[in-house]
């Protein structure tokens, strides 16, 4: 369990609180909301309700959510904050089904929102900030970096480099702990100081994308890089 569901007590909840808060002018239909947050749609009804009550969230017009879809890009929502799911179109299986159709949305009057928003906006840099002490509490990586989904860039190659001697146990426990947190998985390279010279060499493609690309510099003690 990680630290915004240990706070929350619901991983549904916490999820539908993370794409609603991070994104308080999209609204999204039930269905879409399933797939979006990879989740069984009772869980989400049941969630979508609770947070209804008490004023979090405000159901709007299939015409107000359309606006608001035209305007944001809720597929790059999903991509950055789950992972790779996409949101689908609404599709409707039966006549109760269409009879009941709702768009949900965070409402930005409720009280608590602004704190709120602010903790959800804060918890992938404290992850950030962990990643970065284990990987220099390493002691042996020459240089690193996060590239992708930390810079919000989602067709990066990949997310973290790493340059060095890695120590592997303690970099699979910490990338674990990190992808749950994030809940997404997480793409990384790793090399050797000499493989890292060999394709540099060679005007390695995939290098020379990651190096030249945006990116967060966590270590260099590389000249010239």
């Amino acid at each position: 369990m990680n630290m915004l569901e240990q706070i929350f007590g619901s991983r549904t909840r916490t999820k539908l609180l993370k794409l609603f808060l991070t994104n308080p002018r999209q609204a999204f239909y039930i269905r879409e909301l399933t797939r979006v947050i990879d989740t069984q749609i009772n869980s989400v009804r049941r969630e979508l309700t609770n947070l209804e009550d008490c004023g979090l969230i405000v159901t709007v017009t299939e015409e107000e959510a359309k606006k608001t879809k035209e305007q944001d890009d809720p597929a790059r929502t999903s991509r950055m904050l789950f992972g790779g799911k996409e949101p689908i179109e609404d599709v409707v299986e039966d006549k109760s089904d269409k009879q009941i159709k709702k768009y949900y949305r965070a409402d930005s009057d409720f009280v608590l929102f602004k704190e709120l928003k602010s903790l959800f906006d804060k918890s992938p840099l404290i992850v950030e900030r962990d990643l970065s002490r284990v990987i220099h509490q390493m002691g042996t990586i020459e240089y690193a970096l996060l590239s992708g989904f930390f810079v919000g860039v989602t067709d990066s190659p990949i997310d973290i480099l790493l340059i060095g001697q890695v120590d592997k146990a303690l970099w699979e426990t910490t990338l674990k702990r990190v992808e749950n947190e994030l809940e997404r998985e997480l793409k990384y390279t790793s090399m050797t100081i000499e493989e890292f010279k060999l394709r540099k060499s060679v005007t390695d493609r995939f290098l020379f994308t990651v190096l030249e690309g945006p990116k967060k510099v966590l270590i260099n003690k590389l000249n010239g890089i």
